[in-house]
């Protein structure tokens, strides 16, 4: 059991290492490099919703027996719709606080990324405390590494443009370590759950693929063609090719 709580905190802690940026970068540079940092989130997140979230779903669907596309198509448009029921009910709100709306966006769209890959890493742990012969505690702890590693940027891009709109850099750096508390919460939840949520993996995954591909489409790119068209595209295409060769490289 100690092994799998240190594998559902691993993750986290990449959040929280990526948000902790916030405490080494001047407030100046905070507006230029969280730009860039989004920009190569967008590319990210659009490499992730195909290779990490879209194609596991349809292979997890074909393994269970049902049909592969079904889970993909109907979970990808369920995100689509909430994210944009609910950008359209908060820009009704007014703002509270300096608490930008795009901003609020990318952390909601972070926080349910987290949740598949929380209950990715917890059906790992489950299958590995069940005395799986086909999970290893490397190969368990690797797929734990691997989500850390990705989400280091994803912290970052939350409390960098939160300072450099004058919030407070610990509050800053609250909201980037709070976007990453969903996942071990959600890996833990499948473990003790693992016979109910395991069949529901591929309806999350394509969920949270079109909850990141509404943000990416409607609430990164426009900001990155508008005032950073060609460095912006150029961080678009750095962040969907290093998350390629990461989804190629740990698997």
């Amino acid at each position: 059991m100690s092994e799998a709580i240190k594998g559902l905190l691993v993750p986290f802690l990449g959040t929280s290492i990526g948000a902790a940026a916030v405490l080494f970068v001047k407030r100046g540079k905070a507006v230029r490099l969280g730009g860039y940092l989004a920009d190569a989130a967008a590319g990210i997140m659009a490499a992730t919703s195909v290779f990490s979230l879209l194609l596991p779903a349809m292979e997890e669907a074909e393994r269970s027996g049902a049909i592969p596309w079904m889970p993909a198509v109907i979970g990808f448009l369920a995100g689509v719709v909430l994210l944009a029921l609910w950008d359209r009910v908060s820009s009704r709100i007014e703002r509270t606080g300096r608490v930008a709306h795009s901003t609020r966006m990318l952390v909601l769209s972070v926080s349910l990324h987290n949740i598949p890959e929380g209950m990715a890493v917890g059906a790992a742990y489950a299958g590995l405390l069940s005395g799986s012969t086909t999970v290893t505690a490397m190969s368990a702890f690797a797929l734990s590494l691997g989500i850390a590693l990705q989400n280091l940027p994803e912290g970052a891009i939350i409390s960098l443009p939160l300072s450099a709109s004058g919030v407070s850099k610990g509050k800053s750096l609250f909201y980037g370590v709070l976007s990453g508390a969903s996942e071990p919460i959600a890996g833990a939840l499948t473990i003790l759950l693992s016979q109910f949520a395991v069949p529901a993996l591929p309806w999350l995954l394509s969920f949270a693929a079109g909850a990141m591909a509404y943000v990416t489409g409607f609430e990164l790119l426009p900001d990155t063609l508008l005032n950073r068209p060609r460095l912006g595209t150029l961080a678009v295409l750095f962040g969907f090719l290093l998350m390629t060769a990461m989804d190629v490289l740990l698997g």
